[in-house]
């Protein structure tokens, strides 16, 4: 090969070189682009975990909202009743009954509530740590120590967020029990 040629190729590989340098500068400009806007949201998520107040309070009421309405439903069969068969022995205690069995049912509900806000927030803490873990290529318990988030409190979130329900399940399962456990006379009005 003459020296022509030689230099010829020499320069198609420089230039193949050079654009083949560009490419990887591009690709790696862009992967730290897309690890930054990740890294962003995994730490927006730690530092913001769950639902937000309004999504909180839209949920308490809507639950607390349904439960209510059957009770207003029961409460209304039994006075139906009791009107149309003019016989209002039992009105007053049944009535009494109802009201006591919400009440519980009410605080239960508010409280199945707080645990599941609690669950939602761990697991976006969680959730957060290990995207950030896998980002950076740690282990989360280590990464959560250097947040401040105790080790302990990540397994008690991993174990919450297997073994627990949703609120709705929660308020349905409360439902069924309550429905189950009246008499057959309200529900059949």
């Amino acid at each position: 090969m003459g020296r022509g040629a030689q230099a010829q190729t020499q320069q198609m590989i420089d230039q193949q070189l050079a654009q083949q340098n560009a490419m990887n500068q591009q690709l790696y400009s862009s992967g730290q682009a897309l690890g930054s806007q990740a890294a962003a949201g995994y730490q927006n998520l730690i530092a913001n975990p769950g639902y937000t107040p309004a999504e909180q309070s839209a949920i308490a009421n809507l639950s607390q909202s349904a439960l209510s309405s059957s009770f207003d439903a029961l409460a209304q069969n039994a006075s139906t009743r009791a009107a149309r068969t003019r016989n209002s022995a039992g009105y007053g205690e049944l009535i009494d009954s109802l009201a006591h069995t919400q009440g519980q049912d009410q605080a239960n509900l508010a409280q199945q509530n707080q645990i599941a806000f609690g669950n939602a927030a761990r697991q976006g803490t969680l959730s957060g740590l290990s995207g950030l873990s896998g980002l950076y290529g740690t282990n989360a318990n280590l990464l959560g120590r250097a947040l401040g988030i105790p080790a302990s409190l990540l397994d008690a979130s991993v174990r919450n967020a297997q073994s627990s329900n949703s609120f709705l399940s929660s308020l349905g399962s409360g439902l069924g029990r309550t429905l189950g456990g009246l008499p057959s006379f309200l529900l059949g009005a």
